[in-house]
């Protein structure tokens, strides 16, 4: 089996994870020129195109695998600096911007349980890197060898991964207090969900939908949207009275026990269960972040 260039596969992933040429050479410290020599050179021992120049950029299925490769090359060293640090404690790493561990989690968990798990490693030097997206894609990104690890909805383990369940994450209804007395006075109900605004995270997020069908016993929703990629910030849409959202009660929990957010269904919960998924290396890097979430999650979400 060949041997790959650890720079020129370094190159690939900073092609991909910067979407570009430009911003990857700017990453790795080296011309726009070298980005495309390694590239090239990288290209033709394979044998086969690796980079999709579409916008945005792609990697084709052979550099998939190229980069999942980079990724579980990533995690060797930093298990390696890991271990050494034990051994000499006054050692410091390399530091390089390649050394990333990427996982992606998503933006709700990240609004209130997951960065708190992870903020022991992150002090200790592991040089993290976060990827947001909605928790039924976030596997899509470990799929695709672009992290080590998700927080998804999926139950099934993906190939060459192993699956653990972290517990639910309740989304109740609410809206501020002042907007739901003046909109929906006796609560959100089959017949007046349709008079309110919903805030949603992106067009992704069916969460809205699926609480409002589940809740009145419908099988087709149509609601009336308006998108903020925020989990916190759509909770000040919900404050500044923009209209009603579905969020984690978790994250909403202060607000409700001030008054300031009333939950408009009561009585009414959507149960997300989250799992988390790696891939299955033995690794202590990887172990370290699978017992940080699992721990977290034991505490904050309810039972899986």
């Amino acid at each position: 089996m060949s041997t790959f260039d650890p720079d020129a596969l370094e190159c690939l992933a900073a092609i991909v994870e910067e979407g570009g040429f430009e911003r990857a050479a700017q990453r790795l410290s080296i011309t726009q020129s070298a980005v495309s020599q390694r590239l090239r050179a990288l290209e033709a021992q394979v044998g086969t195109v690796l980079i999709v120049r579409s916008r945005p950029l792609k990697p084709t299925s052979a550099g998939q695998l190229l980069l999942k490769h980079t990724k579980q090359l990533r995690l060797l060293r930093a298990d390696l600096e890991r271990d050494l640090k034990e051994l000499a404690p006054s050692s410091t790493g390399s530091g390089r911007e390649e050394e990333r561990i990427s996982i992606a989690v998503n933006a709700d968990s990240i609004a209130t349980w997951a960065l708190g798990a992870v903020g022991d490693l992150a002090r200790q030097g592991l040089p993290l890197e976060i990827i947001t997206d909605d928790q039924d894609f976030t596997h899509e990104w470990l799929r695709e060898g672009q992290v080590l690890g998700c927080v998804t909805t999926l139950r099934q383990a993906l190939r060459g991964c192993k699956v653990v369940p972290l517990g639910a994450m309740d989304y109740i209804a609410v809206a501020e207090a002042g907007y739901a007395k003046a909109h929906v006075p006796q609560g959100l109900t089959p017949h007046n969900f349709r008079g309110v605004p919903f805030i949603a995270f992106n067009r992704k997020d069916d969460g809205q939908t699926e609480f409002v069908g589940k809740a009145f016993g419908l099988k087709r929703v149509t609601l009336n949207q308006l998108f903020v990629p925020s989990s916190e910030g759509q909770v000040r849409a919900v404050l500044a009275g923009w209209g009603v959202s579905i969020l984690p009660e978790l994250l909403v929990r202060g607000l409700l026990e001030q008054g300031t957010l009333v939950d408009i269904a009561p009585g009414h919960k959507l149960p997300i269960q989250l799992y988390w998924h790696c891939w299955n290396l033995e690794s202590d890097v990887l172990d370290a972040l699978s017992t940080a979430l699992t721990r977290a999650a034991g505490t904050a979400l309810t039972n899986p």
